[in-house]
């Protein structure tokens, strides 16, 4: 299975949630295949993780030292398996790159459809707003799994 995460710039939310989700499909012998990427819609190519990102990933135990974003492409469209965006401007770039059959807000794939449906984007802000995006990417991304789980016995 390969599941691709996708925000605008790829420094911010999407690598968060990437490594967050590899870490704990890592624990789930069930997912042992899975690869996760991410990509962004506006993403500057080589550009590493933001600070803001990289501390918190370390606070949680998860390396972003290697991290380099990369700009969204038909190619990883095509190759994923699942789509999970952080916003709905995120989903219409997938569809508009093919993506649509498989492609979902990660709030609504997880259960949790919120009043705004975008992931807010911490970019910019205090380590404070890092933190509370990676708290609700966790929240979400473990919501997403058992879903994953669910569907993967049908």
């Amino acid at each position: 299975m390969n599941i691709l995460l996708v925000c605008s710039g790829n420094t911010c939310r999407s690598p968060l949630a990437a490594a967050i989700l590899s870490d704990k499909l890592a624990r789930l012998p069930e997912f042992a295949d899975a690869t996760v990427q991410s990509a962004g819609v506006a993403a500057w190519d080589g550009t590493p993780a933001s600070e803001g990102s990289y501390l918190v990933a370390l606070e949680r135990g998860l390396d972003l030292s290697s991290h380099r974003a990369r700009m969204l492409t038909a190619d990883q469209v095509r190759d994923a398996d699942l789509i999970l965006t952080m916003g709905d401007a995120h989903a219409r770039r997938v569809a508009e790159l093919g993506g649509e059959q498989k492609v979902y807000l990660l709030a609504e794939y997880a259960g949790q459809p919120r009043e705004d449906r975008d992931i807010p984007d911490p970019m910019g802000g205090d380590v404070a707003g890092y933190r509370e995006t990676a708290t609700l990417l966790d929240e979400l991304l473990t919501a997403a799994i058992a879903r994953m789980r669910a569907e993967r016995r049908r």
